[in-house]
């Protein structure tokens, strides 16, 4: 190709590393975030509260809850989540939810093997597995924290974008390009990938905070992805990558 884009830093890198692509040819557009769809104003109490029942939380259900989205695989790190949760005090548990949204797509393995891991941790009601919710917008506003610990790196890092979009403090793994779109100790934390033990203090971080601290967090974290991570800014980005294809090639033409 004359031009490649890439979606973050971290892609265009891997490109250039793995690929021996030149950087010259390179372009790095982020992927953008749909305003329009995660809003916190738009989405209606009526949609938050048929999350809720979807995930079969009650009303008066008060614990501070950390959502981790993503379909079933080990390395969005479900198992990991479940890890660092398991080594907290019983007395920290009380107080969290973990909840894991997500389509197994068949992997009816990795799934046992997470109960298997709620049971040998004994965190039966702290980790609920509620597979495919299609309303994001509503299952982040439900959410108190949201966690992201892939265990490889993720090329972009939707969730963590998404998340922040819908004014929530996220947690993600400190590598690809979720680096890029969460700022240490502003918008949320970011845990050394693979890491129990950082995972766990980074959910014990966030969960002592007061509320009012994560909402801030959570506020600074919009601020930045509506800055930063626009789709108009991706379609506007990749429209002059195209004119600039259709330039050079008038050129050479004449």
């Amino acid at each position: 190709g004359d031009l490649v884009n890439a979606n973050s830093e971290w892609t265009a890198a891997h490109v250039i590393q793995v690929h021996e692509t030149r950087p010259e040819k390179i372009v790095t557009i982020p992927r953008g975030v749909d305003f329009a769809a995660f809003d916190p104003d738009k989405v209606t109490p009526e949609r938050i509260d048929a999350i809720r029942t979807a995930w079969g939380i009650a009303p008066d259900d008060t614990r501070v809850r950390l959502v981790l989205p993503g379909r079933l695989t080990s390395w969005k790190g479900q198992g990991l989540a479940i890890e660092a949760l398991g080594a907290l005090d019983s007395s920290e548990r009380a107080n969290l939810h973990l909840i894991l949204p997500g389509d197994a797509q068949g992997r009816d393995r990795y799934v046992r093997e997470l109960e298997d891991a709620i049971i040998a941790h004994q965190l039966g009601g702290t980790v609920s597995i509620v597979g495919h919710t299609d309303d994001m917008p509503a299952a982040y506003a439900l959410s108190d924290i949201v966690v992201a610990p892939s265990t490889r790196p993720e090329a972009f890092g939707r969730v963590a974008a998404e998340a922040s979009a819908m004014a929530k403090p996220v947690i993600v793994a400190d590598h690809g390009g979720q680096r890029e779109t969460v700022i240490e100790g502003q918008t949320g934390t970011r845990a050394e990938p693979g890491s129990v033990t950082a995972l766990t203090a980074c959910i014990r971080t966030l969960v002592t905070l007061r509320p009012e601290a994560r909402a801030a967090m959570g506020i600074a974290g919009q601020a930045h992805v509506r800055e930063n991570y626009s789709k108009k800014q991706l379609q506007t980005a990749t429209l002059g990558v195209y004119a600039r294809l259709l330039l050079n090639n008038e050129t050479v033409e004449n």
